[in-house]
This record gives structure tokens, C-alpha cells and sequence, in this order.
């Protein structure tokens, strides 16, 4: 491709396994100092100082200066996105690393994808969703939007949606979700619901990594609010 964006620069980008863990580790959406990053990428802090620098080059990382400290979050949610849907193309194409152990069945169940709930439970809201026709495809707002049902309902569960719409962030993007190889909700109403359940107390985020439990209460809550149609 001689013109027109340079895929290759992101892909290189992307490739390197040590930061491919880094890439990774922030898309709990929390920010990250450099030493801690270099334990998830189990490589040296020299080693992921030059790492994130490349990364903060070309233009996937930001950092914010505390004290003495760098703290380190994916440039934004497209970034987030971007690596969701690799990994999903990883997954399909049979690209899988080893099982590390218990927590892999929780990270497929629920975890947070940058800002916006990801696994089974995830998909499970999408389906819902699109099922009782509260989805629609529209072409100008980023490929969906919500119907006036839709709206109603986002409405009803306690979520301000004229503040979401006044921004200029997409309310509705799909987002792959590379465990359950199907669709699951980003944008800007994909992050209220994560923010809207954790408020409830129906999700638990761990202090670290990207697991979400849910509540027996929170379980309830959410089936029936998203009933599969």
C-alpha cells in the first residue's frame, strides 16, 4: 500500500510480544505506571521504558505526570477497540496462548474492555438488545443507534442519555468480543452501563486486571433486565 493510512507501523506496533502484554494489561482502563507494566510484560524496566516510549510515538499510549510517578492508559477507546477485535481475529484463527490457570473462565465471563463491559455476560446484553429492537443500524451515527424503544428503556434504568448524546463520542459501537467471537457494546452508552452497574453494586471490578464479578443480586438484576428473546 504505497499511500493512505500506514497499517504496517500500528502492526509492528502491536507485534512485539513484550508489547503486546503492555497493550494488554491497559485494557483494564486503568492507568499503569512503568514499573508495573514491565511486571505484566515480564521484561525489564529499561526494557519497557524503551517499549513504551515506540508505543507512546505512535500514538497508542498517553501519560499523565503524579509526583514522582508516569502513568501510563491507552490513547482511547478506538485503541481499545482496535485490540479487542485482534484479539477476536486471534481467537478465531486459532491463535491462542496457553490457559494460565483459574481466572481464565472469569476473564470470559466478565471483564472490562477499556471503558465497556466484554465476555458472556456482555454479549449476553447485546443480544437482549438487538433482539427486542432497541439496536438500529444507522450510517451516520457509527453504524448503530438507539431506537426511540432504546431509548426509552436506557432511560428507565437511570441512565442520562441526553449526556450522552450532547458528546462527541459514538453512543453505540460494536466492539468483537474475542472469547465469545461475537458482538458485544462499546461507545459511549456501552461505558454508562459498565459505570451504571458497578454504581449498583451488581459488578465488582478487581483493583487489578481486567476480571468483573458479578453479584448474585447483580446476576438477577441483569438476566432480567437483558432476558435472551
Amino acid at each position: 500500500m504505497k499511500e493512505g493510512p500506514d497499517i504496517a507501523r500500528i502492526g509492528a506496533l502491536m507485534g512485539d510480544p513484550a508489547r503486546a502484554n503492555i497493550l494488554g494489561a491497559l485494557l483494564s482502563g486503568k492507568a499503569l505506571t512503568a514499573t508495573e507494566l514491565a511486571a505484566e510484560a515480564g521484561i525489564t524496566g529499561p526494557t519497557a521504558s524503551s517499549h513504551l516510549k515506540k508505543l507512546m510515538e505512535g500514538g497508542l499510549l498517553t501519560q499523565a505526570k503524579q509526583g514522582r510517578h508516569r502513568y501510563f492508559t491507552l490513547a482511547g477507546p478506538e485503541v481499545g477497540a482496535v485490540l479487542e477485535a485482534v484479539m477476536g481475529l486471534a481467537a478465531r484463527r486459532g491463535h491462542l496462548r496457553t490457559r494460565t490457570g483459574p481466572k481464565d473462565p472469569a476473564m470470559r465471563a466478565a471483564r472490562v474492555c477499556y471503558d465497556h463491559l466484554a465476555g458472556d455476560m456482555a454479549v449476553r446484553i447485546f443480544d437482549s438488545l438487538q433482539a427486542r429492537d432497541f439496536l438500529a443500524i444507522s450510517k451516520d451515527k457509527g453504524g448503530f443507534g438507539l431506537t426511540e424503544a432504546g431509548s426509552g428503556f436506557v432511560r428507565e434504568i437511570g441512565i442520562d442519555l441526553d449526556a450522552l448524546t450532547s458528546g462527541r463520542r459514538p453512543l453505540c459501537r460494536v466492539c468483537l468480543d474475542w472469547s465469545e467471537r461475537r458482538n458485544h457494546l462499546a461507545g459511549s452508552l456501552g461505558a454508562a452501563f459498565l459505570t451504571h452497574f458497578v454504581d449498583q453494586g451488581w459488578l465488582r471490578r478487581e483493583k487489578t486486571g481486567r476480571i468483573v464479578h458479578i453479584s448474585p443480586k447483580g446476576q438477577a438484576e441483569l438476566k432480567a433486565l437483558f432476558p435472551v428473546v
